[in-house]
């Protein structure tokens, strides 16, 4: 007799980041019911019959966390689907990405006990720090929004409607855990066609001199690439 199909459940996870007092923040949950009750974990849950998987990860953003989802930068990052990942059976989990600034502070819903901004520290990525697979999800979703910083605009969607080019320096610094020198930052972005357009206004700080106000521009790839120190060189 052949080996029966596999049937899985598909479940959703959220990996959102955003930055907090000038540090790379990630939102968590503390589940409240088994399995892992009381372990922190991503946000997310299962895709219910006849819904599209870009609505359940706006659905489930609002129902665990009362956050509104569908003004959110979301993408697929990858799906998981290792034997035995989830304790509850054959479940396939399709990861997505959402960056965003300013996030408000989350309100828990549904399964989840409590949401929290929790600042990133890489050394307890890979130590069973989360529920479930999800320090690996959270490790991909991350070298996803470092490695985008490099070839796309993205760095903007963590900004405001205007910025300084200091701002957008410091979402350089804080996904890519790096100091990045201002004077060379600033040549590079706005020598990049396209990433950066003046609006021709200045913030004008408490002390210090007064800053030039940029929007995003209509590039949808920076040439040349802002590669990061020591990163990749594709």
């Amino acid at each position: 007799m052949p080996d029966q199909p596999t049937v899985f459940r598909i479940a959703i996870d959220l990996t959102i980041l955003t930055i907090r007092d000038g540090q790379l923040a990630v939102l968590l949950i503390e589940r409240g019911k088994p399995p892992f009750e009381g372990q922190l974990a991503l946000p997310g849950g299962f895709v219910r019959s006849g819904e599209d998987l870009h609505d359940t990860a706006v659905r489930e953003l609002s129902e665990e966390t009362g956050l509104e989802g569908r003004s959110l930068h979301l993408e697929q990052v990858r799906t998981y689907a290792t034997p035995g990942r989830d304790p509850r059976g054959p479940i396939a989990s399709v990861a997505y990405l959402a960056i965003a600034p300013d996030l408000p502070t989350p309100v828990a819903g549904t399964d989840a006990a409590r949401a929290h901004w929790e600042p990133l520290d890489l050394e307890r990525l890979g130590c069973g720090w989360l529920a479930f697979d999800h320090d690996v999800i959270l490790r991909h979703a991350l070298e996803r929004a470092r490695a985008k910083l490099e070839y796309s605009p993205l760095a903007a969607a963590f900004c405001g409607e205007t910025f300084t080019i200091g701002e957008l320096r410091a979402v350089y610094e804080a996904v890519w855990q790096v100091r990045l020198d201002p004077r060379n930052f600033h040549r590079k972005v706005t020598g990049v066609a396209g990433f950066v357009v003046p609006t021709g206004e200045r913030r004008y700080p408490p002390t210090g001199r007064p800053a030039g106000l940029y929007r995003r521009g209509n590039a949808t790839l920076l040439y040349p690439a802002m590669l990061r120190p020591g990163g990749s060189r594709r």
